[in-house]
């Protein structure tokens, strides 16, 4: 069902998610959902977006490289496939979250804020490894993760990818 939730929300967002849709493309029969989120939508999509953001957490773990440019290549070559996604329609989950949180749901917000921190620290991480101070990884990933946002937005807007290899493009010119 976590599944199913993230690719709604990737695709449709919160508004367009719906317990009838996560069934069907699940599988799972329909007791199921109350009895795994017995919180309702709200819990669903928060326990999707953790899960996601885990996922996306995990993979930005990996990162490595020798120089601090080098890790950025490395961050812009893997968040490239999901750029493509997003020009095919396909956003953010963790962002669809954020966006579409009522000013009363804070759990929501909240979940968003670690998940983009802990994404952010995995690639501040890496940057250290790699020979920068920790005040400049942690404003370099911050960066980072806020261009991979935008990216998301401005790719599934052109339905290409040329708005992530404009900005990858002006990144490298001012990478040291």
């Amino acid at each position: 069902m976590l599944e199913a939730t993230v690719a709604g929300l990737q695709r449709r967002g919160v508004a367009g998610l719906s317990f009838t849709r996560v069934l069907a493309d699940s599988g799972a029969a329909r007791g199921a959902i109350y009895h795994h989120f017995p919180q309702g939508k709200s819990q669903l999509v928060r326990e999707a977006a953790q899960a996601n953001g885990a996922q996306v957490e995990a993979a930005l773990a990996t990162l490595t490289g020798p120089t601090p440019t080098a890790v950025v290549e490395r961050f812009f070559d893997a968040v490239r496939p999901v750029l493509e996604a997003s020009a095919n329609g396909y956003g953010c989950a963790v962002a669809a979250v954020t966006v579409e949180t009522d000013d009363e749901d804070d759990g929501h917000r909240t979940a968003a804020h670690t998940i983009f921190t802990g994404w952010a620290s995995r690639v501040s991480d890496a940057l250290i490894a790699a020979g920068l101070n920790r005040d400049e990884a942690e404003d370099l990933s911050t960066y980072l993760i806020g261009l991979l946002q935008g990216a998301h937005v401005l790719c599934r807007a052109a339905g290409t990818t040329d708005p992530f290899e404009r900005i990858v493009r002006s990144a490298q010119r001012h990478m040291p």
